[in-house]
């Protein structure tokens, strides 16, 4: 029993390895963190970065496989955690959808010539509101 047990903790190690290697092998092909440096002028920073984004993927791994309680904090620290998380997201659909070359079609398919911009915050703040009635009243918990 105990051979078939360690081989299920290599296995099911060495698949949760693999999936996180794709998962970030895809946000660097998609462009995320090269945009991100880009856009803050962060360039002579790289290797915080890279390590930052390291040490992310093991403690988020760690977190999701022992998963214990974080005791402080409590409400603002998650609202600060989804503040980041949401921040991410949007990051991540940005580069994918400019990846993708969806911008230029959602132009053309809606007729709109100006005002791009703020058809995007648009969206973003109509998610950030229902996002917050959603969990003000009570609905995530």
């Amino acid at each position: 029993m105990s051979v078939k047990l360690a081989f299920l903790a290599v296995f099911g190690l060495c698949a949760g390895g693999v999936i996180a290697a794709g998962v970030f092998a895809f946000l660097a092909i998609i462009g995320v963190f090269p945009r991100l440096i880009g856009k803050t002028g962060t360039k002579r920073h790289i290797m915080l970065y890279e390590t930052f984004i390291i040490l992310g993927g093991i403690g988020g791994n760690g977190l999701d496989l022992f998963e214990f309680p974080v005791p402080v904090g409590g409400k603002w620290a998650l609202a600060v955690f989804g503040t980041a998380v949401g921040i991410f997201v949007g990051c991540l659909v940005m580069s994918l959808a400019e990846t993708l070359k969806t911008l230029p079609v959602i132009n053309r398919r809606i007729h709109l010539s100006v005002g791009l911009p703020y058809v995007i915050l648009a969206i973003g703040l109509g998610k950030l509101l229902g996002s917050v009635l959603y969990f003000s009243a009570g609905m995530g918990m």
